[in-house]
């Protein structure tokens, strides 16, 4: 009865026969949901791969100038402050 153990297969095979009869009904969902998520991570490889590629073309073509960017606050010139205040609320 020891050697029924000895090597990995028969636990493999005794594995197999478990899920075939105890989750049966329930291989064909899974098996469509990982084909799904496969094409999920397929997709989304693709699109980083072509993400690369599409930023550092634009980053050659500006690499002189800097666009302005939304939301990025430029001060003017000269506006900058000795006293290293940082907003109207300090001055009364």
């Amino acid at each position: 009865m020891g050697r029924l153990f000895d090597g990995p297969w028969p636990i493999v095979i005794i594995i197999i026969v478990a899920l075939l009869l105890f989750a049966a009904p329930k291989l064909p969902a899974m098996a469509r949901s990982l084909g799904q998520s496969m094409r999920i991570l397929k997709s989304e490889v693709k699109e980083m791969k072509n993400d690369g590629k599409d930023t550092s073309a634009s980053g050659q073509s500006t690499a002189g100038a800097e666009q302005p960017v939304e939301g990025k606050v430029i001060p003017p010139k000269g506006a900058g402050r000795a006293d290293g205040d940082a907003g109207p609320s300090s001055h009364a």
